[in-house]
């Protein structure tokens, strides 16, 4: 699962759920703290809107 940590110590993945992508957001605690609330059919358009979201890193 493609992920990436923030300086804040933030883990975003990058996911597919029923062939379409989706991030999630976790805090340093473990804490699940954002997720997307749709669906994307390609990954790019997921990246993006967790970007818009405060995403700072690139997920591998």
């Amino acid at each position: 699962m493609p992920a990436c940590r923030d300086r804040n110590g933030d883990t975003w993945e990058i996911y597919q759920s029923g062939g379409k992508w989706r991030w999630q957001r976790t805090a340093a605690n473990g804490r699940i703290v954002g997720a997307s609330t749709e669906s994307y059919a390609n990954r790019a358009d997921c990246i993006e809107n967790a970007r818009r979201n405060g995403m700072l890193c690139n997920p591998s």
